[in-house]
């Protein structure tokens, strides 16, 4: 009997659209001869089975089950693409968790984590990895920007705590003019603020995933951004970046930036597909962890995708091996 798999989508944050657009490129490359799929949306208006005629099937959140014609639909895995909360916080994998059921992303407590940027600094600072240097600012609970920031270098990036996406994100300049409204910004997406180091560089990211017990490293790519930064506007709108997979440079290269990934995912103890973004300083001669993508965007246009074809994967190859992987852990 094949294994029943449900295909999470949707989400409670406006990152709910980029879950939407990477669950047409998972849905259309499922193996479906191996696996019987069911596709769960989860919204603010309800967890539901959209059927082939137009119905939603409510699930029974108990159990994480679904009743289909009288007959009760169990999963023996769990397939994530939820974006955000709850799909990439954490949130949803504490659900799992307490159910027993196996899924395809990082565990409750490294979602958690790698969703609060400066927690994963912290820790990657820790274990020897090079971050820019950064300070948290807290609602209500915070100095002057300026006197925040005095022992940081400008320019800073400013950005939420917590999310992805590079919403609400700015880059800043000038600390007297600039600093409060970029703060205030970020405000409007979360209670917590990060104020980091500019540093100098190539950007690249890279996707990391585990199968069949060995870490695979896939071919990195390098990011150009036409605007001053690649912020959420950059990533998302046609012709605004520039992506090279794999990206053009010398092995001595290629060889940090590959260890520096295998690392994290080892020290951050990750499973599934994660994407770590880098800034190469060359001046310096390393890479710059920026942050941990737990659940990358997978439409066709998507950095991950982009890095399987040239690693010669097919999609439906990949999301198979996430689930047998998830499937090795029931």
């Amino acid at each position: 009997m094949k294994p029943n798999i449900a295909f999470v989508t949707g989400g409670y944050s406006g990152e709910s659209v980029i879950s939407y657009k990477s669950a047409i490129t998972i849905q259309n490359n499922l193996d479906y001869d191996r696996y019987t799929v069911y596709r769960i949306d989860i919204t603010p208006d309800g967890w539901f089975h959209p059927t082939s005629d137009g119905k939603k099937m409510d699930v029974d959140r108990n159990d994480f089950s679904l009743t289909i014609a009288g007959k009760k639909i169990r999963f023996d895995a769990v397939l994530i693409g939820i974006h955000g909360t709850p799909g990439e916080d954490g949130k949803l994998q504490g659900y799992f968790d307490l159910l027993g059921l196996p899924y395809t992303s990082c565990d409750a407590a490294v979602s958690a984590l790698t969703f609060n940027k400066r927690f994963t600094v912290a820790v990657a600072a820790f274990s020897g990895i090079n971050v820019a240097r950064s300070v948290l600012l807290i609602k209500g609970r915070m100095e002057s920007p300026e006197e925040a920031a005095r022992h940081l270098q400008f320019p800073v990036f400013v950005k939420p705590n917590n999310g992805g996406s590079s919403i609400g994100m700015s880059k800043v300049n000038n600390a007297s003019e600039e600093l409060g409204p970029a703060i205030e910004k970020a405000f409007k997406e979360d209670d917590q603020v990060l104020i980091e180091e500019f540093i100098p560089g190539r950007e690249f990211t890279i996707g990391v995933f585990r199968s069949k017990g060995e870490i695979i490293t896939l071919p990195f790519t390098e990011v150009k951004s036409k605007k001053e930064f690649f912020d959420y506007e950059a990533k998302y709108t046609a012709g605004l970046n520039e992506e090279t997979t794999p990206a053009v440079v010398d092995e001595s290269i290629a060889v940090k930036v590959r260890a520096a990934a295998k690392k994290i995912y080892q020290v951050f103890n990750c499973s599934g597909i994660i994407r770590i973004d880098f800034i190469y300083n060359e001046a310096k001669g390393e890479p710059y962890m920026l942050e941990i993508n737990t659940v990358p965007g997978q439409s066709e246009a998507s950095i991950v995708p982009q890095q399987l074809r040239v690693f010669g994967w097919t999609l439906m190859d990949f999301y198979s091996a996430l689930v047998e992987e998830a499937l090795a852990r029931k």
